[in-house]
């Protein structure tokens, strides 16, 4: 794990100009990208492995399918929002544990970055990695699927954004709070209920009532049915689905901001 921070040292005076704080942002946001590239384990988490969910699912005859729906039509939103949760919650959360407990981040504290700049500069990083999991997901599905674009372009962007919000913030709020064990434990377990419970993979419906009910309101079937309905034919802004997303958004960043600890 790299220990090195291209921020200034603590006896560097804190300054907190907008102009300054986005210079910080901007810097700590390369060395964020920096940092990820250089880990082999992240890349697998956050490109392969959407793709393999992808390749392995549109190849059998498992899924259910709508009516006139390809299978990657039906696919491609529910692995779009499990690389979400899997960039965001696992490989951000997971690794901003251990920068913890390593002391890194116990080093960025008595700089003159602030916690809520290091948090956005995080989610801004995961927002760049994402492009590359989109465009790399859809080359697959319409190189080997032949899926076609159709929809809200807008609204899916829109979605996609308030998504990676939603799971880099609970992400941190895990590495901020919790042991990097438990950040370990809880991160990849949390992932493996979403995408159980997400809509993604298998429809909400075909669970029993009671547990889809409350999948109903969990952030990664919000965000997974945000995603079908606007990359669908005709495609409109998923009122209730975007409510949730945003609910669930603002209040996990809240509380990754006040409860985020550098040690």
């Amino acid at each position: 794990m790299a220990t090195q921070t291209p921020l200034t040292t603590e006896s560097a005076p804190r300054r907190n100009t907008p102009a300054s704080a986005g210079r910080q942002i901007l810097k700590q946001t390369q060395y964020e990208l920096l940092l990820t590239s250089r880990r082999g384990e992240n890349v697998l988490v956050t490109l392969i492995i959407p793709v393999m969910l992808l390749i392995f699912f549109a190849s059998l005859n498992i899924i259910p399918v709508k009516q006139g729906e390809s299978k990657a039509t039906s696919l491609l939103p529910g692995i779009l929002a499990i690389a979400i949760m899997a960039a965001g919650m696992v490989n951000l959360g997971i690794a901003t544990a251990y920068e913890r407990y390593y002391g890194v981040l116990k080093r960025l504290g008595s700089s003159p970055l602030s916690r809520s700049r290091l948090i956005i500069a995080k989610i801004i990083s995961i927002l760049v990695l994402e492009i590359v999991q989109v465009l790399l997901l859809i080359g697959v599905a319409v190189a080997f699927y032949g899926w076609r674009p159709v929809g809200s372009l807008p609204f899916a962007l829109l979605s996609l954004a308030l998504g990676t919000v939603t799971f880099s913030a609970l992400g941190l709020a895990m590495a901020g709070a919790l042991r990097a064990e438990m950040t370990l434990a809880g991160a990849n377990a949390l992932f493996l209920v979403f995408i159980l419970l997400g809509g993604g993979i298998l429809p909400l419906e075909h669970l029993p009532a009671p547990i889809a009910a409350v999948a109903q309101l969990l952030p990664a079937s919000a965000l997974t049915q945000a995603l079908q309905q606007t990359m669908t034919a005709g495609g409109t802004l998923p009122v209730y689905p975007m409510i949730l997303l945003a609910v669930w958004a603002v209040v996990i960043l809240i509380v990754a901001m006040r409860t985020f600890k550098w040690e």
